[in-house]
């Protein structure tokens, strides 16, 4: 009776029995309030005064604990949807799964969920799952007890409250942290089977968090790989998206081929990473976005995908054009070939797809520098992303440094530098260019045929 008189007065329960949550004060866990941004802290306060609980949940406390700065602060709370839209003078619901309020507080957009229930409890309908047991519909709301065990892992299960300053923990989340150990919620297999996805999470956390998983976990991760190809292409490219933008790449997509969960996701990766030149390029490209990340500085998707996959458009263009096609309309052709490939596993947007194809597109234009041509280039809408693609190629061996040094000081001469590095180049210099490499293959066929011809 004690118990029920201090949870129903102070809003929350003692450490105890039962599974009943550990309440950690502010000494122990040492987050201040004023770490949290000012909308989240005004969404929860209204909430609050409304007579609703309100937590901090998630990623954001999980980061705060292990000192780093959040990207976004969601709120989880007992109101429904609908009753915490009535809280808010801007404010909407989204979304079909599960129902979201998005409150907007200034400048900032605060997520708040309702507490999610059980599947299957008496008087909620039950989750809509396929024959995997992949969730694929869930509008069920619940107690906060019951929406720490639906969450992921424990460490990402945690609730922070900023008015009393205390963080409740319902699974030894901070324990794990303190640890660095990634343990997920419940039966491993049975929560990778609701949304395989979690399996890729697993692996970014890890690496971001430079953590291990745990035996059972990683065990799941190993038996249960398949399940990733029942996943949505549009979600495996978001999911996609945020492991390889998370500043660790090359972490994650180490763990992804240890764990066997690369397999659909990037079809074409394995085939690059085993030739030695497309790993060196892929190579440096991620690390080149994991800098950009930690830096702060923007990056992005389309040139991230488009070096991923530019060792296979290579070895296609190559291949249509000892076919008979002429090269630029086998790049294209390439281009498409590799692109609707990919789709099959991964819903790239078209706008991506877009910026990936004008950066692959501008590279064969690279190799002519001519007056007109050379000033047109440089008013192109991705030309700097093009350039950049250049000089990783040129990095990585695949084309002569010199090139992507010309580019680089001819974008950052004066007009009279420019023409002087135009007229350096003579004119006809780059038909002589060429007629000089067809000379040299037609040399090189020569000389192959009668190597040939004197073999026995």
């Amino acid at each position: 009776m004690i118990r029920k008189f201090i949870s129903q007065v102070f809003g929350h329960k003692l450490p105890g029995r039962g599974g009943e949550p550990t309440v950690i004060p502010h000494a122990r866990h040492g987050i201040r309030r004023e770490a949290l941004s000012n909308g989240s802290r005004r969404v929860i306060e209204t909430l609050q005064d409304n007579g609703y609980q309100a937590f901090v949940v998630g990623g954001a406390v999980r980061d705060l604990l292990v000192g780093i700065e959040p990207k976004d602060f969601d709120v989880a709370t007992d109101a429904t949807p609908e009753q915490a839209r009535q809280c808010f003078r801007r404010a909407r619901i989204i979304g079909r799964r599960f129902q979201i309020v998005h409150v907007m507080m200034g400048q900032e957009t605060v997520e708040v969920t309702t507490f999610r229930g059980h599947h299957g409890q008496q008087d909620t309908p039950r989750a809509q799952t396929d024959a995997q047991g992949r969730v694929l519909r869930d509008n069920v709301f619940g107690s906060q007890k019951e929406d720490a065990a639906r969450r992921d892992f424990t460490v990402n299960a945690l609730y922070y409250d900023p008015v009393a300053e205390t963080v409740i923990d319902y699974h030894q989340g901070l324990a794990d942290l303190e640890r660095k150990t990634l343990r997920m919620i419940g039966h491993p297999a049975t929560r990778c089977r609701e949304d395989p996805v979690r399996m890729l999470r697993a692996v970014r956390l890890a690496a971001k968090l430079d953590f291990s998983i745990d035996a059972d976990t990683l065990r799941t991760l190993g038996e249960l790989a398949g399940l990733i190809e029942n996943v949505p292409p549009s979600r495996l490219f978001d999911e996609m998206l945020k492991l390889l933008t998370s500043g660790h790449s090359v972490k994650c997509l180490q763990r992804l081929r240890a764990e066997g969960l690369h397999h659909g996701l990037l079809p074409l990766l394995d085939v690059i990473l085993e030739q030695s030149l497309g790993k060196r390029f892929v190579t440096l490209a991620l690390e080149n976005t994991d800098r950009r990340v930690r830096d702060g500085r923007p990056i992005s998707p389309g040139f991230l995908f488009a070096t991923l996959l530019w060792n296979e458009v290579l070895n296609q263009w190559e291949a249509l054009k000892t076919g008979g096609e002429r090269p630029i309309p086998a790049l294209y052709l390439a281009m498409d070939n590799v692109l609707d490939a990919q789709a099959e596993k991964l819903a790239i947007t078209r706008r991506v797809a877009g910026d990936i194809k004008d950066i692959w597109a501008l590279q064969p234009r690279f190799e002519l520098r001519s007056g007109k041509r050379s000033h047109g280039l440089l008013e192109q809408p991705r030309f700097k992303a093009g350039l950049d693609f250049l000089l990783l190629r040129a990095e990585s061996g695949e084309v002569d440094a010199a090139l992507g040094q010309w580019w680089l000081n001819f974008l950052n001469a004066d007009g009279e530098t420019r023409a002087a590095m135009l007229l350096a180049q003579g004119p006809g210099a780059e038909k002589k260019r060429r007629r000089r490499k067809r000379k040299s293959g037609a040399a090189a066929g020569v000389a192959a045929d009668t190597t040939t011809a004197e073999c026995p």
